[in-house]
């Protein structure tokens, strides 16, 4: 981490914490839940490294960035505004955007409504889904995949409570070692599983002690609520964007996503992908990279082969 300089930005009326390093064009990367600017660990000392400033922020109700109580601080305005604010800050007026998770819907609709400040955008693990003109996120969740769906079960409840039962630690290291295909679920009893199981889960190479203790101890002081907001906005984005419906977006984009990842395997994600959806709603869109036996934290994961697929993209604008 040697050479990673720390700051705290006001912007858009919150403190936000930012990480950067390098001198050149902007990288900006945002993470995704549950996780912090540490995801991008690799990436910043690499991209530094090639030339670039990389940048990568605690988003919205995430690490040292402050976490309003409300759900509704936590719409794709105010977040998008967070981001918008922040390259201002930076004082250029475009950015080359890494996104993941999270992150990436963030990315989306950041170049929905501001694509005039995004050169270019590599999206990790999610790719665009146009909004439905009639259905809300949570009622079409329900309706295909269940109440134990993940998302579901992040909507008002008892998440933050069930959490707590396991500790920070054992949860993020349950969510980040996850090689389970398809949609996730957490189901009612025991949502991440027995207790001991996750005890007895070898961290993998990529993800060490020390990062799993970055994690919790972030995590610990400033709890779930954050992060989980994001979820529970996800209606309330619904009826936001309505002037929005079938609006394409119009940046160079590439995708990059693991082939064991959660969303990738979705029923429904291969077929917009790969068949034609994909491209029409993102006409730009100039490769999906489909990295085998990878699962859903990619940037971790297999850094150096996501840092080249970055490179080798934006090194064209």
């Amino acid at each position: 981490m040697e050479g990673i300089v720390h700051k705290i930005v006001n912007l858009n009326g919150i403190n936000m914490h930012v990480a950067e390093k390098g001198k050149g064009p902007v990288v900006l990367f945002l993470h995704g839940f549950p996780e912090l600017w540490y995801t991008w660990r690799h990436q910043i000392l690499a991209f530094a490294a090639l030339g670039y400033r990389a940048v990568a922020p605690d988003l919205r109700g995430f690490g040292d960035t402050d976490a309003p109580s409300s759900i509704t601080s936590y719409t794709c305005l105010h977040v998008v505004g967070d981001i918008v604010a922040l390259i201002g800050s930076l004082g250029v007026n475009q950015v080359f955007l890494v996104a993941h998770d999270w992150g990436a819907m963030v990315g989306w609709y950041l170049c929905l409504f501001r694509p005039d400040l995004i050169k270019a955008f590599v999206s990790l693990a999610v790719p665009f889904r146009p909004r439905h003109p009639t259905l809300k996120p949570t009622e079409g969740m329900l309706a295909f995949f269940g109440d134990e769906y993940y998302m579901c079960r992040f909507q008002p409840g008892k998440m933050e409570s069930e959490i707590a039962e396991y500790g920070a630690a054992s949860v993020i290291k349950k969510i980040l070692t996850g090689r389970k295909p398809g949609p996730p679920i957490l189901p009612k009893q025991n949502p991440f599983g027995n207790l001991r199981d996750i005890d007895n889960i070898k961290l993998p190479t990529w993800f060490s002690e020390e990062d799993l203790k970055y994690y919790a101890s972030k995590y610990n002081h400033n709890g779930f609520g954050g992060g989980l907001n994001y979820y529970r906005a996800l209606d309330l984005n619904w009826e936001l964007t309505a002037a929005w419906t079938g609006v394409q977006i119009k940046i160079p984009v590439k995708l990059i996503v693991g082939d064991l990842d959660m969303v990738y395997t979705t029923p429904g994600m291969k077929e917009y992908v790969h068949g034609g959806g994909f491209k029409n709603d993102v006409p730009l869109l100039k490769e999906c990279v489909v990295i085998q036996g990878a699962g859903h934290f990619i940037n971790q994961e297999r850094a150096e082969e996501v840092n080249d697929h970055i490179h080798d993209f934006i090194k064209e604008f």
